[in-house]
């Protein structure tokens, strides 16, 4: 049995364009957890359609957050209710190569021996 929900977001913001994965754990009587899809939770959102537990936001969404609902489909009375606001910055970020990587780490090794000796 099902005594509490938690949402643990992997993000703090949605992406428009692409599918925002939202994660919603059951606490069961035992004291173990239990990873929730749409067949225990009901999902709602101001904006944007769920598939599953995604919710997709369209590349030309124009407000700044989302108001999201989640509610257990056995018990309706455990549910929770939060808002997400809409990522701004581009995802133009470089990020490293694997090689680039390695290095930096070789160099942080080398530098922490000198450091220590």
């Amino acid at each position: 049995m099902i005594d509490s929900i938690f949402v643990n977001l992997y993000t703090d913001s949605l992406k428009k364009g692409t599918y925002n994965y939202i994660n919603v754990d059951g606490k069961l009587s035992n004291g173990n957890y239990l990873p929730l899809d749409s067949t225990h939770i009901v999902f709602w959102a101001s904006e944007g359609k769920f598939s599953g537990n995604s919710l997709w936001i369209d590349k030309n969404f124009k407000y700044d957050h989302v108001l999201i609902k989640v509610l257990l489909r056995s018990n309706p009375k455990l549910n929770k209710e939060f808002t997400i606001y809409i990522k701004k910055k581009p995802d133009d970020e470089k990020l490293p190569t694997p090689e680039e990587v390695i290095h930096e780490m070789e160099n942080k090794s080398k530098k922490y021996k000198k450091k220590n000796i």
